[in-house]
C-alpha cells in the first residue's frame, strides 16, 4: 500500500467511515434535558461520554505533537465530574473542541511531513500512526456507546 492510500484510510477511519457512525450523527439533536441523564442500565450519561471522548482524544493529540505535554491522571482525569454539563453553553463547547481536536488528528495524518511510521520522540514507542488508530478505536466504541445511551433514552430514531 503506498504512503497517501494508508493516510487515506486512516483519515476514512477517524471522520467515521465504513461501519462506523460519524461524531455529527450521534450528538445530532439529542435534547438538551437529556444531556446529564443516565439510563437505567448504563454507566454513563450522554454528557459523560462526550466528555470523556474529548478529554481521551485531547490527551492523545496532545502527546502525538508535544513533547511538554502531561496526560492526566488515570482515570479520573479522563471522565468528567458530574454527570450534566454545569449548563448548555458547556455541551456546545466540549462538542466543538472534541471537533477542532479531530481536526488537528486528522492534520496531523494528512501532513505529508509526518512520519506516520517514525516513533514519537518523546514517547516509548508510539508512532502517529498507532495514536491516529487509538483515537478512531477510541472514538468508534464511544460513539457507539453514546448511539446506545441515546436509544435507552428514547432520543435515537432508526
Amino acid at each position: 500500500m503506498n504512503d497517501q492510500a494508508l493516510r487515506d484510510h486512516v483519515l476514512y477511519l477517524l471522520r467515521g467511515g465504513g461501519a462506523h457512525i460519524d461524531f455529527d450523527a450521534a450528538v445530532k439533536e439529542l435534547a438538551t434535558g437529556l444531556i446529564g441523564k443516565r439510563p437505567e442500565g448504563a454507566s454513563h450519561s450522554p454528557w459523560e461520554i462526550l466528555e470523556h471522548m474529548r478529554l481521551a482524544q485531547h490527551d492523545i493529540l496532545e502527546f502525538s505533537r508535544n513533547a511538554k505535554h502531561v496526560s492526566p491522571e488515570w482515570p479520573e482525569g479522563y471522565w468528567p465530574k458530574s454527570t450534566a454539563p454545569p449548563d448548555t453553553a458547556a455541551w456546545t463547547r466540549s462538542v466543538s473542541a472534541f471537533k477542532s481536536d479531530l481536526e488537528a488528528m486528522c492534520g496531523l495524518v494528512e501532513s505529508k511531513s509526518t512520519d506516520l511510521f517514525a516513533r514519537i520522540p518523546h514517547g516509548t514507542g508510539q508512532t502517529i500512526l498507532r495514536e491516529a488508530l487509538l483515537v478512531a478505536d477510541h472514538n468508534a466504541y464511544h460513539l457507539g456507546e453514546l448511539v446506545l445511551v441515546r436509544r435507552l433514552l428514547g432520543s435515537w430514531g432508526d
